[in-house]
């Protein structure tokens, strides 16, 4: 997969990119509710499970803007990945841990999903913070709280402050008002992605959520 490096002096963002790195070092994070009525009574009927839709919907967005996709690779070198791929977590039951696991991401959902299901099958009881080994650099992380609903959900990463790829957390779905809600919290950095970014990632992946139909496929 394709780094593709960007050049200081050309990119328009440079003086926010600077200021929000090292003079205003700061992450922020926005908490939505994503409408999944529809979907969810679908993937029932179907017998197709969230969460691999939800990583599905994701990682989409996630490709979608070169935003979402920007970082600093092996060498410290700024750029964007061409495509990003999701790594998710998993949860044991048994001990109440989680593991992470990542699965390489296609556009068709039902190479996706088949993907996912045999990478569960043969990671699904393998203990550790890291299940699948190799992870790869485009990758970034998604994981799920579904014993809450939560209305606001923030992560802090005490680091060098340089971690720019986004953050993404699914709570509990709920009803309310004879709809399905879905909270979806996202965590991004304010040197690459700013409110209208967040806004983006927001209101298209309840686009996804709406429109299923043109990439959920149907039996």
């Amino acid at each position: 997969m394709n780094f593709n490096l960007i050049d200081m002096e050309s990119w328009n963002r440079k003086p926010y990119f600077e200021h929000y790195l090292n003079q205003v070092r700061c992450t922020f994070s926005i908490t939505a509710n994503i409408d999944i009525t529809s979907l969810l009574v679908t993937l029932r009927a179907q017998d197709i499970k969230l969460y691999p839709t939800f990583i599905y919907m994701i990682t989409k967005v996630v490709n979608a803007h070169v935003e979402f996709r920007t970082c600093f690779n092996e060498e410290n070198e700024l750029g964007y990945w061409d495509r990003m791929i999701p790594d998710f977590t998993i949860f044991h039951n048994d001990d109440k841990s989680f593991s992470s696991i990542w699965t390489e991401f296609f556009d068709d959902f039902q190479i996706f999903y088949n993907n996912y299901e045999k990478d569960l099958k043969q990671y699904g009881d393998v203990k550790g913070i890291v299940a699948k080994n190799n992870v790869p650099m485009n990758s970034f992380p998604i994981s799920s709280i579904p014993w809450v609903n939560f209305t606001g959900f923030n992560i802090n990463v005490f680091n060098d402050g340089k971690y720019l790829l986004p953050i993404v957390t699914g709570g509990k779905y709920f009803c309310q008002d004879g709809r399905t809600l879905l909270p979806v919290s996202l965590q991004v950095h304010h040197a690459v992605c700013d409110g209208y970014h967040a806004s983006q990632f927001i209101n298209e992946l309840q686009q996804l959520a709406n429109n299923y139909d043109e990439w959920l496929q149907l039996s």
